[in-house]
């Protein structure tokens, strides 16, 4: 008979084998937080991969913050990003009137990208960081409360 001790050990290591593996299969979308949100809403790696069809992933983030209108942060594929005001399930067209981020595509120089936007009361910053892999490219992004109230382009 196995102790209940070992049970919850066996249980633990089952979840974190379990964890592990999913974030393996997950790896192409995975954005790693930074911060404990005292300086920055949302502050991290983001990682954009090639998969099977030759398309590179994307990672939508629901904004919903005390004192900010609730909003969608696109994150990917590639180059791209893009901000819409409310949330909502159907996917956007980055090139859309509604995104609130000019020019969403951003442009990489040299294997060096950086841009930021002062938007809808939002600072966004994201910086190329390199990739793990051949095959993607790694952002470093800080999403912060504009320093003052800013106009939408």
């Amino acid at each position: 008979m196995v102790s209940s001790r070992a049970a919850r050990q066996l249980a633990v290591a089952m979840a974190v084998a379990g964890c592990l593996g999913i974030a393996s299969i997950a790896q192409a979308q995975l954005f790693r937080p930074f911060t404990d949100r005292k300086t920055a809403l949302l502050e991290g790696n983001w990682q954009s991969c090639r998969e099977d069809d030759g398309t590179y992933a994307e990672r939508v983030y629901d904004g919903r913050w005390v004192g900010l209108a609730p909003f969608e942060l696109h994150m990917g594929p590639y180059h791209e990003f893009a901000l819409y005001r409310g949330i909502q399930d159907e996917h956007r067209e980055h090139k859309s009137a509604e995104n609130l981020l000019k020019p969403y595509v951003v442009e990489v120089r040299a294997n060096a990208a950086r841009q930021s936007w002062d938007v809808d009361g939002l600072h966004l910053e994201v910086s190329l960081s390199g990739g793990s892999r051949e095959d993607c490219e790694s952002w470093y992004l800080t999403l912060k409360r504009a320093d003052s109230l800013s106009i939408s382009h």
